[in-house]
């Protein structure tokens, strides 16, 4: 990205399996290659009922995250930005996107595991931390709630 120029950041629902397909491959490429998260880890059940999102800059998929309901709560999950396309906004307009799709399903709770190094990213956006650190996948993780 030049200086002086501005990045938009396009998100919106996955409504294909093309886009989904998109979204897990950006999720390997985060989670699997660089933090080494297990494969066999990575997709789970939950992505079967979740709403996928997923991040665009001119017209190119750099970033994705989940959220899924359970009990009139709203887990925000596998947020995941391309390493080239980090600090350009894509995981706040996600994280925005994610907590507005949940309050319009009426979540009555919204929560999210963070990663250690990434804390305070989420409290930027008004999460706060509660309890004691995690592991998950090999990775410390916090649980937060906003």
């Amino acid at each position: 990205m030049r200086p002086g120029v501005k990045t938009t950041v396009r998100v919106k629902k996955i409504s294909s399996k093309k886009e989904l397909e998109r979204a897990f491959r950006i999720r390997i490429r985060v989670f699997v290659r660089e933090q080494g998260v297990p494969e066999e880890i990575e997709v789970d059940v939950d992505d079967q009922r979740a709403t996928h999102l997923l991040a665009y800059i001119q017209g190119k998929a750099v970033g994705t995250a989940r959220l899924v309901m359970r009990q009139g709560s709203a887990k925000i999950g596998r947020m995941a930005v391309l390493k080239r396309h980090r600090r350009k906004g894509v995981g706040k307009k996600l994280l925005r996107r994610a907590i507005a799709t949940a309050k319009r399903q009426e979540a009555r709770k919204i929560y999210l595991h963070a990663q250690a190094a990434v804390i305070g990213f989420y409290e930027s956006v008004g999460f706060r931390a509660i309890g004691p650190m995690f592991d998950e996948a090999g990775i410390p993780h916090r649980k937060m709630i906003l």
